[in-house]
């Protein structure tokens, strides 16, 4: 699966905190925002995008 990380990306880290394949698949990009780095290890449990407080996380 391939993520988009939107601009209402707050960079809280909540999408890291509860991945349960590897926190170190985000990096933190230019302007604070997450972004998927490995995300052909994605399990697409979407953990991440059920956690986002912002909503912020899309297929891409």
């Amino acid at each position: 699966m391939i993520w988009k990380v939107t601009d209402a990306c707050t960079a809280c880290g909540t999408c890291a905190d509860v991945c349960p394949v590897d926190p170190t698949l985000y990096v933190i990009e230019e302007m604070a925002v997450y972004q998927v780095d490995r995300a052909d290890e994605c399990t697409e449990c979407y953990a991440c995008v059920d956690s986002c407080p912002e909503g912020a996380i899309e297929e891409a």
